[in-house]
């Protein structure tokens, strides 16, 4: 197991301004406002939510909320809604993508672990497929995975200005986000807010291996599984190919992936986003436990948000009713995220080892397709729509990218 060698930096704390009443500038994406002469690309929705008024600032919500319970993800009528819309398109997952042969212009592609990105010239095309990665490597393929993926990060993208600008342009299909051109840091910003995790490279796993010293955070002895941490801590990883490494700071800065000024200001950054994450998730009952972050820098040289914000395969969500007494009797947090899929594979298979792998219960697939779009209602107070159609999800995506490609260049 990899190990990030010793560093003196103190866990990074989000300023406390951070905390106070927050003022969006521009609410809406000023590179997107030629959809408005386009009306069948899709906008994005603008940040009047449960969270932010249409003047960009964070409601005083003081009325009492239920608080979620495990039953709203088993017995929900809503649950029952889209289940068979689910179960219908189980054959009918976006798990490949060849942009390459059905839209014009496009120059390359780089396969993801989830996304297909396409080289356009002056912008790059993200597919958000079906896919389900962990263990490094790909899983299984989940319906409507893609589109709640991409839904779920339009709409933090959208509520997080204040904090970071972004690459996003447009998002021209469920699937599909255009985005800037960036010199993208190597590097991934992962916050996390508790103990806990079953890969090689979270935090509890190394901990209970003896590690007290993890890319740069001092960690007492101690702490048990599912603790909340005393302060939020970035663990940042270098974003290799077949297997994320944990890296300290100082190495980042030493082996020039990043220079100490952009470290800093991507690592506030990153922090600051968490601490909002946190806020939101606990004004809609859920835990934001643990989350990653990636950045670039633009040709103007400002460091821009890219990638996923907030997902749930890009971080951890435990119920926050429920999770003081379960953590004080021993049991694991109940939780709303893909964790319970993984741990099905460590028990069924050696994920890391084994080369190949049992095929996912199509319950469990189904049930995960579920969780993604309870998440993304919870957070957002909108319903997402998810449509059964016989036409391939990939006839649809080149159509729409094509179309949206073909008005950028007009413009």
């Amino acid at each position: 197991m990899a190990q990030c060698v010793r560093s003196t930096l103190n866990p990074l704390r989000t300023p406390h301004s951070v905390t106070k009443r927050v003022t969006v500038k521009n609410p809406a994406f000023a590179s997107v406002s030629f959809l408005r002469t386009l009306p069948e690309f899709k906008k994005y929705p603008k940040p009047c939510s449960l969270v932010m008024s249409c003047q960009g600032k964070v409601q005083n919500q003081q009325e009492e909320r239920p608080q979620l319970s495990l039953d709203d993800l088993v017995t929900s009528n809503r649950k029952g809604e889209v289940l068979g819309t689910i179960k219908d398109s189980l054959s009918n997952c976006l798990s490949e993508t060849n942009l390459l042969a059905t839209v014009p212009g496009l120059k390359s592609r780089i396969k993801g672990k989830v996304r297909d990105i396409y080289d356009a010239g002056d912008y790059l095309i993200l597919i958000t497929t079906d896919r389900l990665s962990a263990f490094d490597r790909n899983l299984a393929s989940i319906p409507f995975k893609g589109q709640v993926l991409n839904e779920t990060s339009l709409w933090w993208f959208n509520n997080t200005q204040h904090i970071t600008p972004n690459a996003i342009v447009s998002s021209p299909d469920r699937n599909v986000v255009i985005a800037k051109k960036c010199s993208v840091f190597p590097i991934e910003f992962v916050v996390r807010g508790y103990v806990t995790g079953s890969t090689d490279t979270s935090l509890w796993t190394v901990y209970n291996k003896g590690v007290r010293n993890y890319c740069g955070n001092e960690l007492s002895d101690g702490l048990v599984k599912n603790q909340k941490l005393p302060a939020n801590i970035l663990t940042p990883t270098t974003k290799a190919a077949d297997h994320d490494v944990p890296i300290s700071p100082n190495e980042i800065v030493e082996r020039g992936f990043m220079t100490q000024a952009e470290f800093d200001e991507a690592s506030m950054k990153a922090l600051s986003l968490f601490e909002f994450g946190q806020r939101v998730a606990k004004e809609h009952g859920l835990i934001l436990v643990d989350t990653k972050y990636e950045f670039g820098r633009s040709s103007d040289g400002s460091i821009l948000l890219i990638d996923e914000i907030h997902t749930p395969d890009s971080s951890r969500y435990w119920l926050a009713g429920s999770y003081e007494e379960r953590f004080q009797k021993g049991l694991e947090p109940e939780n709303v995220d893909k964790e319970f899929l993984r741990l099905w594979f460590k028990e069924n298979s050696n994920p890391y080892e084994d080369e190949v792998l049992p095929a996912a219960p199509a319950e469990l697939v189904t049930e995960l397709a579920w969780r993604y779009i309870f998440l993304y209602e919870t957070i957002t107070g909108s319903r997402i729509d998810i449509i059964p159609t016989q036409e391939p999800i990939h006839d649809r995506i080149s159509r729409n990218t094509s179309q949206a490609l073909s008005s950028l260049r007009q413009l």
